[in-house]
């Protein structure tokens, strides 16, 4: 009895130890397994990797406070030279459309910390005595930036100058074109509020709009009425189509920009190939002004002059009507050559 109790606990203990050898083997065998494997795949190999030629948000920020400097008069020569800070020319324009919000998404795109804008309109491509003086002349009318940042500029009459595509075209083929546009017979009638608000300031007197946009001798809309004439946008795009592909162009809604702009700015950013830097931090509501304002950090904001946003005056709705059928079929050829379409009447 007690040799078999005997045999019994050395067949357990045999069991046992066999079970250790094991577990000991195989976490040995794991561990080497482990160890070969993690030179071929890296936790940090699994990552998505950054996006290609991006500079680091401070570095950017720092860039950014001084070209501020420079634009004020306060960098030297040395810091121009030390930091490689250059006049580039644009590689991407906003040609328009007036009273579409050329200066409002200048002003928005302005807080990407890659691109610098060139803060006047520089009428060079649509201003004879100006082209004349050539293109070291309009290069040196652009801010100082650094080599990997965009220059943009924005000149609204550029859209409607019949000799500015080729211009452009010969300084740089394959540069990016922006256009913002917003409902025609709106942008119409705040054209015509802002020559109103010039002839007023001067005490001059100044039509109406409806006497403006309609012909009283046929009673149809009058389209020698400049302000009229450019909001035929197809008509405009189509002789810049003769230089340039669809491809190089990006319609921006002015109307959304005004009441929505990160998404609008965001698609102009992916046009630009730039990495997404705006956010919804740097635009904030102002109730007051009623539209979005700019805040570039935690100092500094920025409105838009308050020229901006005038109050239209009233005008016949028997006209508006008017306009916008006279404007839709040419609206819809605008949706079928740019593919975006828009809730216009």
């Amino acid at each position: 009895m007690l040799f078999k109790q005997q045999a019994l606990l050395r067949q357990k203990l045999f069991v046992l130890g066999s079970l250790a050898i094991g577990s000991v083997l195989y976490l040995v065998a794991r561990v080497g397994t482990l160890d070969r494997l993690q030179p071929i795949c890296p936790i940090e190999s699994r990552l998505p990797p950054p996006e290609p030629e991006q500079i680091p948000l401070r570095t950017l920020q720092f860039k950014r406070g001084l070209l501020h400097e420079l634009r004020k008069g306060n960098a030297t020569k040395e810091q121009i030279r030390l930091h490689n800070l250059v006049q580039q020319l644009p590689r991407a324009i906003i040609i328009g459309v007036r009273k579409g919000g050329t200066r409002a998404l200048l002003e928005m795109l302005n807080l990407h910390p890659a691109v610098v804008k060139a803060s006047q309109e520089i009428h060079f491509f649509d201003n004879d005595q100006n082209y004349a003086r050539g293109i070291d002349w309009y290069r040196g009318k652009m801010p100082f930036s650094f080599p990997h940042q965009i220059t943009i500029e924005k000149s609204p009459a550029y859209f409607i100058t019949e000799e500015v595509p080729e211009r452009i075209f010969k300084m740089n083929s394959s540069i990016k074109l922006l256009i913002i546009v917003r409902e025609p017979t709106t942008r119409a009638v705040s054209d015509y509020t802002q020559v109103l608000e010039g002839k007023e300031r001067k005490n001059k007197t100044y039509h109406k709009f409806e006497k403006l946009a309609i012909d009283t001798s046929t009673c149809e809309v009058n389209t020698k009425y400049k302000a009229v004439r450019t909001s035929i946008y197809t008509k405009h795009l189509e002789r810049w189509l003769k230089y340039f592909p669809v491809e190089q162009f990006h319609i921006v809604d002015g109307d959304r920009l005004i009441t929505d702009p990160l998404p609008e700015l965001q698609l102009v950013e992916r046009f630009l190939n730039l990495p997404s830097r705006i956010s919804q931090y740097n635009l904030y509501f102002n109730a007051t002004r009623g539209f979005y304002c700019l805040r570039f950090n935690i100092v500094f904001n920025k409105c838009l002059a308050g020229s901006k946003g005038r109050i239209h005056p009233e005008v016949d709705p028997s006209v508006v009507t008017k306009l916008q059928k006279f404007f839709h079929p040419f609206n819809q050829k605008f949706y079928q050559i740019t593919g975006r379409t828009f809730n216009w009447p």
